[in-house]
């Protein structure tokens, strides 16, 4: 198996170019040995990754919402999918916007007003879609020892003021609205408020509070 593998591994080597180290996806679960790879690292094109015998990795593709659930061989990570070989992989398409995935610095540093008003309406002055998450819980990603606030503009709602302590975050850089109990309101357009800077974002009308994949529910807002 160990020399299957490192075939393999060689394999992909020769054929993967030197790509740009821009995350690509997400890791979701890991179970077994899967060495140098943990719950909720980023990945960026031309990573490998060697499972162990009966190891497992989910994989959320950020650009393309594809969610993977590899189990053992060796993974070439790609830009929008994964290359397995001496493995399994099961693939679906999940619901993601890839706005809301990382919203730009444009957007990042205006005003809350003109923010909201610029995410509202396009180029010609026609309504816009803001960056859509499909699950009422966000997983946000900002640095610790920073305030979020989430604020809701199109209604009435009590404004979310959440301390990010190192340890009430996942790895010091994750927070996560369900484990913590809280949820906004589907249909909703939302702020939130990190400094000086200014992320509009809604939810889904359909979206729930229940578990969802991780990348139709990030905001990454570092």
């Amino acid at each position: 198996m160990k020399s299957l593998i490192g075939a393999a591994v060689g394999a992909l080597c020769v054929a993967t170019p030197a790509l740009a180290e821009t995350p690509a996806a997400i890791v979701e679960d890991v179970q077994g040995k899967v060495d140098g790879i943990a719950f909720m690292d980023y990945v960026a094109p031309g990573k490998i990754i060697k499972l162990g015998p009966k190891a497992s990795i989910t994989l959320s593709y950020l650009k393309s919402c594809q969610r993977e659930t590899i189990s053992e061989g060796v993974v070439l990570v790609g830009a929008e999918q994964s290359t397995v070989q001496l493995g399994e992989v099961k693939r679906e398409k999940v619901p993601c916007d890839t706005n809301a995935a990382k919203l730009s610095e444009r957007e990042a540093n205006q005003s809350a007003a003109t923010t909201f008003r610029t995410m509202r309406s396009d180029a010609k002055g026609a309504p816009a879609k803001l960056p859509t998450l499909y699950g009422s819980a966000p997983l946000v990603q900002a640095k610790s020892g920073s305030t979020l606030v989430i604020e809701r503009t199109d209604g009435k709602e009590p404004a979310i003021t959440v301390p990010l302590k190192t340890e009430t975050m996942i790895g010091g850089k994750f927070y996560d609205f369900a484990k913590a109990g809280k949820s906004l309101t589907p249909g909703g357009s939302y702020l939130a408020i990190l400094g000086a800077k200014r992320y509009a974002f809604q939810i889904d009308a359909g979206a729930t509070s229940s578990p969802t994949p991780i990348v139709g529910r990030l905001l990454r807002l570092e």
